[in-house]
């Protein structure tokens, strides 16, 4: 797929088309391939994180005006997660346009999903500088927040660390506790790696750019680990 097709697929055509091709530029790919004038995603991932989070704010305040802050705010955790941002980017082809490094692009795990969730976030960005808030929210409503009735209709939006400790104190009488193991980045994109504990035992280990989302991800896959699900 080229550029092209990209932009008729998603029914935005660019102005400024090197916009879209820093959306998809990962920093290794940066690193790797000396002489681009080309610049890497991560400002454009930082401006359309809050373009997304304002959109799906709106979005979901007008929708559920029945639902309370804290449904809203799981809710819209659901709809931004990497897991939900990656389905997004690997249904629209993101994945065929990325620029990676050679060692990247060989990585298909986790890290891979994180590298699409944010080339989505890059790419709101690209489309905010270069269209408009309006444009952008008509490519939110259109790509990602569809996906809030299958969420709810699954369960999907149940916050992971309320349900973590409810099974943990059901099953073997402990509270979970939640430790950050890592922290990588700069200080306006940090990414935090937090591990979830039963006792000393360490369970699972969750990934965010917070350490409460660390700590959902965490809890979410320690409840697949244990199979509380």
């Amino acid at each position: 797929m080229t550029f092209k097709d990209f932009q008729e697929k998603i029914g935005v055509s660019f102005i400024d088309e090197s916009l879209l091709e820093q959306a998809f530029t990962h920093r290794s790919y940066i690193n790797e391939v000396r002489g681009t004038n080309l610049e890497h995603n991560e400002r454009l991932e930082f401006l359309g994180d809050a373009v997304l989070e304002l959109v799906t704010t709106e979005f979901l305040y007008s929708k559920y005006p029945e639902k309370n802050e804290g449904e809203l705010t799981a809710y819209r955790a659901s709809l931004v997660n990497t897991d939900s941002l990656a389905q997004t980017a690997q249904e629209l082809g993101i994945d065929e346009l990325l620029r990676l490094s050679r060692g990247e692009a060989k990585d298909t795990g986790r890290a891979r999903y994180y590298i699409l969730a944010n080339s989505v976030e890059a790419l709101i960005g690209a489309i905010y500088l270069d269209q408009g808030y309006d444009m952008a929210k008509h490519f939110i409503e259109k790509s990602i927040t569809p996906r809030i009735d299958q969420i709810i209709e699954k369960g999907e939006w149940i916050d992971a660390k309320s349900l973590f400790q409810e099974k943990a104190q059901e099953e073997v009488g402990v509270t979970p506790t939640y430790e950050t193991l890592k922290e990588t980045g700069p200080d306006h994109d940090k990414n935090f790696t937090v591990g979830v504990y039963l006792a000393k035992e360490l369970i699972a280990e969750g990934e965010g750019r917070s350490k409460q989302a660390a700590e959902q991800d965490a809890a979410q896959k320690g409840l697949e680990v244990k199979k509380w699900m």
